[in-house]
């Protein structure tokens, strides 16, 4: 019962400071979260993608990028005419909210974004726009205020993007 509430106890402190992200993904198409929560109180986001995979970038290479979930397909459509070179993105379309390089196996790559931008509770999603990777390399990105936060959290469960 005592871990039970040390691990309530060092989540709840963990949200306080819910600035910076880390994500995974592997050779096998995948990230290692399927959901990921900021505070509504950081004004900036600092992401680090780790491709813990072995193949190179122009084989299997992965991205993350945030957008608006009604805006996923129609980015990830219009990355594939875009080609490896401009990361399988559309040159300046505003509907990216934030986007990382492509990276290949063993390879890392960090962004820092606003949240200006961004609505709490809206509704955003991150993927990868390497040709054939959406639809399996998707989750969810939210952004909440920290009073919503705690009233979320199941005592004793780990907390999202931590």
């Amino acid at each position: 019962m005592a871990w039970a509430l040390a691990l309530a106890t060092c989540s709840g402190a963990a949200h306080a400071a819910n600035c910076q992200l880390t994500v995974e993904a592997n050779d096998m198409i995948q990230f290692n979260a399927r959901a990921l929560q900021v505070d509504a109180g950081c004004s900036e986001v600092q992401l680090t993608l780790h491709h813990v995979g072995k193949m190179e970038a122009h084989v299997l290479g992965h991205d993350w990028v945030l957008a608006r979930s009604a805006d996923v397909a129609a980015i990830a459509n219009a990355g594939i005419a875009a080609g490896f070179d401009k990361g399988y993105l559309p040159l300046g379309d505003r509907r990216i909210l934030a986007a990382t390089k492509i990276v290949g196996g063993g390879e890392a790559t960090t962004i820092t974004f606003s949240t200006a931008n961004l609505v709490p509770g809206g509704d955003y999603s991150f993927f990868c726009s390497y040709p054939g990777h959406t639809s399996m390399m998707r989750g969810r990105f939210q952004l909440s205020a920290k009073e919503s936060l705690a009233a979320n959290h199941s005592p004793g469960q780990p907390s999202v993007g931590h």
